[in-house]
């Protein structure tokens, strides 16, 4: 996603006093506004989607292609309209974009059924931001042309720079200050006040720009020559190609660590942060970026991700996990912007630039958010983009040579380089034929990639087959007739799930809502004339579970599975009057946020039977979710406790946290349930809701 706009020469110029106020005012809202918005509306419709790690991709292929549509515009008006023509096309279009104010989804842009969400959150974005973020996306080119048609000679280098510290500004500011103090509701309405704000800077600057004359004295000087020869085609190509792969880097990243962690701003704003800082010292003109310095951290950039993605979630603390993968990202960065500054062309063929790396950005976008889901089995998108990068600076140095490098170095690092990419690319060969090799199913789609793996040798009693999701076990089965409805993973004996089940059964036929199917291992509880009902976000998890597992088919009470977000289905449905309702849900490593909000809570309660317990499988690595489940609880006048038992690999059995809620205080009298420990109070940690969650107050 290319946004801060780069210099044209180190030389730095004196902004003419009048009207900068003006233009500043204008480039500074719109620079922090643009980046302000994205995780905003991202963490707006994230509960919409099952929580899915996805919809922070899908909204930044949005964002890149608004932003190159943008440009495009940017560049049409300057070239083919007279001063005053730019200015009543614009200030129009400025007033028109008021009308879709406030910035707030319209809740019949939630899914209803089966269709494809990548496309209703492209539709959504559309129709709630798509003009407002289109016109932020116009001003820096825009602006910087009006401010150099009515201040004659100048370059505004201060400018560029105010651009590039309002974005840094608006991305660190979001998961530091305005996430931790203001509800979500309330962030869509402050911003669509700055916004109204923006459109009266930039009317105003519009107006003020119509009235200068574009003259040869009027432009920036060109410090080269006006014979200079055009780009080729080829070096065009290179700045596509160099663009697109520093996206793809970029949004892999944010996926892989979104989806293994959690899909949190701060996980979605880090990434950004340094992407846009690596731009902004390629660019700034002060040697930031070293060739021959970088070209060797990339060695070690690819072997850390190379390290992170084979060991992934075993024994890594979670800053330890964020830290490689982060640094790793940004020396990518830094190679890929480096080498288009370094190829960036003469002044006068800047615009078309500009647009090259717009454009490679938004194909990056495109590879990672619509092609890689629908066209890959598995998530290779993270390694094709580091085989890329490292293969283009080899076709750099053969095409373009850097004058930093001696001949004899030049050469070295050209072999290094070389040989770099080819292991790299023998990597991800290994990589797709283990994938392929070990697994014996697997599909992807917008909810990511789901595998299902045999282990142990086949008729013996040990024998089990396992479905994950990334790294995350969503259930195991033994494959023997005589053990395969033995429940496995986070529901052993000892578990709270299975001690809730069992110890709150009676008489009369149990009804059981499970928030999350898996392989469906919960059914294993099931007896005659028992009601289960699962409900699922994800179709190939019941296609799977279906077709590869067993629970369900050797269920001997009636199930029923709805397709569809737990929580969006049950607020369709009257109250099915559950005993028990299991919330076991993952996104990542935790339960989605929006399952665990105060809201939620009085929706499961509402179908839950007075006395009813809930359940809720708060086994995470890297948070503590109990003094959250604890607040919604008490708040709701229920008692919650926690259970925790131990793991048993010989049975298949993991660690598990589940935390069990209900009024029906004498449940937890049960002989069997005094393992059942009170939830102490976590220091400083608020009452979640739909408009306010932090997670970094519960991370362990």
């Amino acid at each position: 996603m290319t946004t801060a706009a780069p210099t044209l020469s180190s030389r730095r110029a004196e902004l003419p006093a009048g009207g900068v106020v003006l233009y500043a005012g204008a480039i500074f809202v719109s620079a922090f506004l643009l980046f302000q918005i994205q995780p905003i509306i991202a963490k707006v419709i994230l509960p919409w989607f099952g929580g899915a790690a996805n919809v922070w991709t899908t909204c930044m292929l949005f964002f890149q292609l608004v932003l190159l549509a943008g440009y495009g515009y940017s560049y049409w008006a300057i070239r083919c309209l007279s001063p005053k023509a730019q200015a009543a096309v614009h200030i129009a279009l400025l007033f028109g974009a008021l009308l879709l104010l406030p910035v707030t989804p319209h809740e019949s842009w939630k899914p209803a059924g089966p269709e494809d969400p990548a496309l209703r959150i492209l539709g959504l974005l559309a129709a709630t931001i798509g003009l407002p973020y289109f016109l932020l996306s116009t001003t820096s080119p825009l602006v910087h042309a009006w401010y150099a048609r009515t201040h004659e000679g100048a370059i505004p280098y201060r400018l560029f720079a105010l651009s590039n510290f309002s974005s840094m500004l608006a991305l660190i500011s979001y998961p530091v200050v305005v996430e931790p103090l203001l509800a979500t509701r309330l962030q869509t309405q402050w911003w669509s006040a700055a916004y109204v704000a923006f459109v009266v800077l930039c009317g105003g600057a519009a107006v003020r720009g119509c009235h200068g004359v574009i003259s040869a004295s009027s432009r920036p000087p060109l410090s080269a020559s006006a014979d200079a020869a055009p780009p080729t085609r080829g070096l065009q190509l290179l700045w596509v190609t160099l663009a697109a792969c520093a996206s793809i880097l970029l949004l892999s990243v944010t996926t892989h660590l979104s989806k293994n962690v959690a899909p949190i701003p701060f996980l979605w704003v880090l990434p950004l942060s340094l992407y846009l800082l690596s731009f902004i010292l390629c660019f700034e003109g002060r040697g930031w970026y070293k060739q021959d310095w970088y070209l060797r951290l990339l060695l070690l950039a690819f072997a850390g991700m190379s390290y992170g993605l084979s060991r992934y979630g075993e024994t890594a603390s979670l800053p330890v996990v964020i830290s490689i993968f982060a640094a790793s990202l940004f020396v990518c960065c830094m190679v890929c912007h480096g080498e288009l500054a370094r190829l960036k062309p003469h002044p006068r063929y800047l615009t078309s630039f500009y647009l090259m790396c717009s454009l490679g950005g938004a194909l990056g976008g495109v590879f990672v958010g619509l092609v890689a889901p629908y066209v890959f089995n598995a998530s290779y998108e993270l390694l094709i983009g580091m085989v890329s990068c490292a293969f283009l600076p080899v076709l750099v140095l053969y095409k373009y040579p850097s004058g930093g490098f001696t001949q004899t170095s030049k050469r070295e690092a050209k072999w290094a380089v070389a040989g770099l990419a080819a292991a790299l690319l023998a990597y991800l060969a290994i990589q797709v034929r283990s994938t392929i090799g070990e697994s014996r199913v697997t599909v992807r789609n917008f909810y990511g990639v789901l595998r299902v793996i045999d282990s142990g040798d086949p008729g013996t009693l040990s024998a089990s087959r396992n479905l994950s999701h990334g790294v995350i076990n969503h259930g195991e089965q033994f494959l023997h007739p005589s053990r395969r409805r033995r429940p496995t993973t986070y529901y052993g004996p000892q578990s709270g799930a299975s001690l809730a089940l069992l110890q709150n059964r009676r008489e009369a036929p149990q009804r059981v809502g499970v928030i999350g199917l898996g392989a469906g291992v919960l059914a294993a509880f099931g007896r005659h004339d028992d009601y289960y009902r699962f409900y699922e976000i994800n179709p190939q998890v019941i296609e799977l579970a279906n077709s590869e597992f067993t629970f369900l088919k050797d269920c001997p009470a009636k199930t029923d599975v709805v397709l569809g977000d737990g929580r969006l289905a049950l607020e369709r449905e009257p109250s099915q009057q559950f005993d028990i309702l299991l919330v076991d849900a993952f996104s990542g490593d935790s339960v989605p946020v929006h399952l665990l909000t105060l809201e939620a809570f009085i929706l499961y309660f509402h179908h839950l039977k007075p006395g009813g317990v809930l359940t809720l499988n708060g086994s995470s690595t890297y948070l503590d979710l109990s003094p959250v489940v604890a607040l919604a609880a008490k708040a709701l006048g229920k008692e919650a406790r926690l259970v925790t038992s131990e793991g048993d690999e010989k049975e298949r059995l993991f660690a598990a946290n589940w935390i069990l809620a209900t009024d029906r205080k004498e449940f937890f009298d049960q002989p069997a349930l005094q393992a059942a420990a009170p939830i102490p109070n976590r220091r400083n940690l608020r009452l979640w809701t739909d408009d306010y969650s932090n997670l970094y107050r519960i991370i362990r």
